[in-house]
């Protein structure tokens, strides 16, 4: 175990809130919220960590921010059904404070569907560590974002950046099939006409030259994109289509030695992401490409400041230089630490112990009277 895989754990228990609320980043006002994407990937960390206490708070403090808005569900879900718009108070927000509150002071991209099916896939594998039953607090909550997802599916978001409201975009697609897939094991609800259809989307519609695209529409690739298969799991990793979306990654966004988000990124400059950097680590992790997931797990240890503090981006490689010191002008500097750049390195690191076990299990003389352990069993309903 690094010394910075230990920082990242402590610098996420330092900045969860007693409510369970995992803070984005505590030095970046922007930033001082809870997000649904972003927690449940570091909750998903901390139980990779051993840290099940602090997941289960996380747990609990969503599961609360969504029963409390039921009524907004329900809505959504009419408005859907009737084929009308959303307005801006039928639906879940993306951000909320510490205390579970919306923002209603400024004007954020709220309107987004892939950190509720994160949620629900972070949920799931929650259940499978501790391996009890779904608690009935959950369980509602659960069951009102998967009838949040299976409504709205289909319809425009803003897209994992918070950008590009008026796209369909695969990797919110990934997230909400994964998180109705999750929430079948869970609850026992059956999302399979709508599963087999966003598949049918994405086979269909999201492919350009051979690779998975950024948005319907589009050529153009995007790093989210690494989702589809890890950790969501709706395309394999070996799938050719898959692989040639992870060679044009590497081939179009991979340059100073981190992973960019896309090509026209100017967010701070458009730099390299440390979760992205990450994220591509633990994709080649699961393809058992040990040597480039080592590698990206170097380069992002090497951003760790003398603090063990790990930015959101590092802009020595940027799409556009010009556009740095506006952001650094309107924002201040690049949000550091910040909690999903640590929790996917804890994943990317645990992802390659895991392989690391299984490697030297595979090649392990078993006695002839050894047997397996038993499969986790499957969260139930209370």
């Amino acid at each position: 175990m690094t010394s910075l895989f230990r920082r990242s754990v402590e610098i996420i228990l330092e900045n969860q809130n007693a409510r369970g609320a995992y803070v984005a980043s505590p030095s970046f006002s922007t930033y001082r919220y809870c997000w649904f994407r972003d927690g449940s990937f570091i909750a998903h960390a901390m139980d990779l960590a051993g840290e099940v206490g602090s997941a289960r708070r996380f747990h609990e403090w969503a599961s609360g921010v969504v029963n409390a808005r039921a009524e907004v569900v329900r809505r959504a879900v009419a408005s859907a059904g009737r084929g009308e718009p959303l307005a801006p108070s039928d639906y879940l927000h993306t951000r909320f404070s510490v205390d579970g509150l919306e923002d209603t002071e400024g004007d954020w991209p709220n309107y987004q569907l892939d950190g509720f099916g994160a949620w629900l896939w972070a949920l799931e594998g929650h259940c499978r560590v501790e391996r009890e039953p779904v608690p009935a607090e959950w369980g509602r909550a659960a069951d009102l974002v998967a009838d949040y997802l299976a409504a709205l599916w289909s319809r425009p978001c803003y897209d994992c950046w918070e950008e590009f409201p008026s796209e369909i975009h695969p990797y919110t697609l990934a997230a909400i099939y994964a998180g109705l897939q999750s929430h079948a094991r869970l609850r026992g609800g059956d999302h399979r006409p709508t599963m087999e259809t966003i598949l049918r989307v994405l086979r269909g519609q999201a492919v350009a030259e051979g690779h998975f695209v950024k948005c319907l529409g589009t050529e153009e690739v995007d790093a989210s994109l690494l989702g589809l298969a890890t950790p969501f799991a709706v395309i394999q990793p070996e799938d050719p289509v898959m692989q040639a979306t992870v060679s044009r990654i590497e081939a179009d966004l991979r340059f100073g030695g981190g992973v960019h988000r896309y090509a026209r990124d100017t967010y701070y400059g458009g730099g390299e992401w440390i979760l992205l950097t990450a994220w591509l680590g633990w994709h080649y992790a699961r393809l058992g490409e040990r040597e480039k997931a080592q590698e990206m797990m170097m380069w992002v240890e090497a951003q760790a400041d003398a603090a063990g503090q790990l930015p959101e981006q590092v802009p020595a490689s940027l799409n556009q230089p010009e556009s740095y010191d506006l952001w650094r002008t309107r924002w201040g500097d690049i949000a550091r630490p910040l909690l999903w750049s640590h929790a996917k390195y804890i994943i990317l690191h645990s992802a390659l112990d895991s392989t690391s076990a299984s490697s030297a299990t595979d090649t392990a003389t078993v006695a002839p009277t050894e047997t397996p352990s038993p499969t986790p069993p499957e969260c139930s309903p209370p």
